[in-house]
């Protein structure tokens, strides 16, 4: 697991309603990690971890669907 993904977990995990997988492909609203209402507390959570604002515009479940996408998603714009 990268460093980036270790993050990730850190700060997603006060709003998990149940382990977050080890599978960085595993959606994480489909095991139900995360619902769609606590998603703004979520990326809340990463926004602060990663010091990146994210745009509503990007606020759609399906950008933060997985560890994977998550992480792509902050690296890219941390550049």
């Amino acid at each position: 697991m990268t460093p980036a993904t270790e993050k990730i977990r850190a700060a997603l995990q006060p709003f998990a309603r149940i382990p977050i997988p080890d599978d960085v492909d595993a959606s994480l609203f489909e095991l139900g990690v995360l619902d769609s209402f606590g998603l703004m507390d979520a990326v809340a959570g990463l926004e602060e971890a990663f010091g990146v604002k994210v745009p509503d515009a990007d606020l759609t479940p399906r950008r933060f669907e997985t560890l994977a996408k998550i992480e792509t998603y902050f690296t890219s714009r941390a550049a």
